[in-house]
């Protein structure tokens, strides 16, 4: 989630990683929209921080939510010492 706060208006955008280049489209169009006070500073400045958002390494919980969705192993041979770094 991303806000902006300018006087009254209220700039909310929620996205995800799939919709992070049309996230970036909406911020220019709202920033050549002479009607609404959101201006190309504005658009530069949360671009920015959806850009480093895009950086940050996945937390825990996303880990953890991730591994969640993947299929199960098909033997349950437990893990060598040597294999402990790749998982």
């Amino acid at each position: 989630m991303l806000a902006l706060i300018k006087g009254s208006e209220r700039y909310v955008f929620l996205y995800n990683d799939a919709h992070r280049a049309e996230t970036l489209r909406v911020l220019g169009r709202y920033a050549s929209n002479p009607e609404l006070s959101f201006t190309w500073y504005d658009a530069a400045v949360l671009s920015q921080k959806i850009r480093q958002e895009s950086m940050k390494p996945a937390s825990p919980q996303q880990t953890h939510d991730f591994l969640s969705l993947m299929p199960p192993r098909r033997n349950h041979l437990p893990i060598t010492e040597s294999e402990k770094d790749i998982f």
